[in-house]
């Protein structure tokens, strides 16, 4: 054989062994990508040839699947206050991918989850077409739709904001609303020239209505962050009782910049305890208290309730789907370059300034293990999963905790300041009759020449002792009296889920 010919017999041997190595390739590494594919078109007629599972909660159905007349033989619709459930829920769309609960957990809605093998095997003998399984939510409807209808009503106008309520024993997600918000049913329409000028016209809209506030984004926490002050001081030696510097100005080393309060009546004297310094919201009292425990108390302490960490997540708490991500909660720098405390930093980030970020999310997890003497359980939003006919069980959610905050000792001088604060202080418009409220208001300063944001964390425990929801309410450049607002917004959400579950 001559030269060029044995040339082009290696050429061809080797284009042949990658062609065999990428079938190869494909078939083991890339075929459920394909076959799952929200773009592949045989896929799409398959999983809308048998009807979709039902979202619900309360015993209603958030979202569902009804017969067309269509080559497509089901259309996706959300009846129920579509708005209010938008950012739980989320939306499947016919082309592109589904988003919140209709991603997570689509393969069991779709009916192709192992755990609904034996109907998909069962149809294959009786040529049916089993719908798909159906996912039951912790939300309460009672307390979603009040959350949402007070952040969309607010007495500020706050166009933006969101609210949290979790149960701080289980972690089970109560409610969970962010305005503005969206109708997702344009979104799934069978015309997809329609669903796509839907999206696209929400994608631009400057206010960001697909935006899950509740989780997606971080905020300045501001005075809300006083209870992982509080907390640190606690956990190195102080009592609610034990004196810090006050005054009606601070001015921390190595700067010019001075730290006064809200208002010349709060805390003017030299001196406050750490629960009045709490209730009044005491600016410089706990600049000088972060100053005093240094950096390393302050990371700790907020690592220990949630801050700094990336992996959070929640949805359904075994590990065999994918779980929608929370935005990581942040204390922010709080050293100098050398490595050495930065005083102006750390008695800003006291306050819940410089660079300290915070979800609604952590917010009401910070609450929940306040109230549930330490103990911050994972918060999940799947409550049950159940099959076609509504009946079989194959998951039901069992609490786990995510990690222990701080000793009960700890908690329970939590738990008395921050009843201080709503009872003496600031956050009287969250109180509710019968029920011991605790909780503390932040206003946040962001941007020049724009509005403060307003802030409430806080819970509601029964005259037994037993806490019933944790909350967090963040309005979005509230402005003056914002933090009030969200403090009353909070204890009507709380109310609405003490009446749903049975209490007065």
């Amino acid at each position: 054989m001559n030269a060029p010919l044995r040339r082009v017999g290696v050429v061809a041997l080797i284009l042949f062994g990658l062609l065999f190595a990428n079938l190869n390739w494909v078939m083991a590494v890339k075929s459920d990508e394909y076959r799952t594919s929200p773009y592949n078109g045989r896929v799409m007629l398959a999983e809308y040839d048998h009807k979709r599972g039902t979202i619900l909660a309360g015993g209603v159905a958030l979202a569902e699947s009804r017969a067309t007349n269509g080559d497509l033989k089901y259309l996706r619709v959300y009846p129920t206050s579509p708005a209010a459930y938008a950012h739980i829920v989320g939306f499947r769309p016919v082309q592109g991918a589904a988003i919140d609960i209709e991603r997570t957990e689509n393969e069991f809605l779709a009916g192709t989850s192992d755990k609904l093998f034996a109907d998909r095997l069962r149809d294959i003998f009786s040529n049916e077409k089993t719908p798909g399984g159906n996912v039951v939510l912790s939300v309460m409807r009672r307390a979603q739709e009040t959350a949402y209808q007070e952040l969309v009503k607010n007495k500020k106008g706050a166009k933006v904001g969101a609210v949290v309520a979790l149960d701080p024993r289980t972690g089970a997600i109560l409610a969970m609303a962010s305005t503005p918000s969206y109708d997702p049913n344009p979104l799934t329409s069978h015309n997809t020239d329609a669903a796509n000028a839907a999206y696209n016209k929400l994608d631009k809209d400057p206010n960001e209505p697909l935006l899950n506030r509740a989780t997606q984004e971080t905020f300045p926490p501001g005075s809300t962050f006083k209870v992982i002050l509080s907390a640190a001081a606690l956990s190195r030696g102080y009592t609610i009782n034990t004196p810090i510097p006050a005054g009606p100005s601070y001015q921390p080393p190595q700067t010019d910049h001075k730290i006064t309060n809200a208002a010349a009546s709060i805390c003017p004297e030299p001196q406050v305890t750490l629960i009045e310094a709490l209730t009044e919201s005491c600016n410089t009292g706990y600049a000088q208290l972060g100053v005093t425990l240094g950096p390393q108390a302050i990371i700790d302490t907020a690592t220990a309730f949630g801050f700094n960490d990336p992996s959070l997540t929640y949805g359904r708490l075994d590990s065999d789907v994918k779980q929608s991500p929370v935005a990581e909660s942040l204390v922010g720098k709080l050293t100098r370059d050398d490595g050495q405390p930065d005083p102006p930093k750390i008695a800003q980030s006291s306050i819940g300034q410089n660079d300290v970020r915070m979800t609604p999310m952590e917010g009401a997890m910070l609450a929940a293990a306040v109230a549930n003497n330490g103990s911050q359980m994972r918060p999940y939003l799947v409550e049950q999963l159940l099959g076609p006919d509504l009946i079989t069980r194959h998951y039901t959610a069992v609490p786990k905790q995510l990690r222990q905050s701080c000793t009960s000792q700890i908690a329970g001088d939590l738990r008395e300041m921050m009843v201080s604060a709503v009872e003496n202080g600031t956050g009287k418009a969250a109180q509710i009759d019968g029920y011991e409220v605790g909780g503390k208001t932040g206003t946040a300063e962001n941007a020049e020449n724009e509005k403060d944001h307003g802030w409430f964390i806080g819970f509601a425990r029964n005259k037994d002792g037993v806490p019933v929801a944790a909350v967090a309410v963040f309005l979005k450049n509230a402005g003056s009296g914002g933090s009030s607002e969200s403090a009353r917004i909070a204890g009507q959400v709380m109310k609405a889920i003490i009446a749903e579950k049975g209490g007065k």
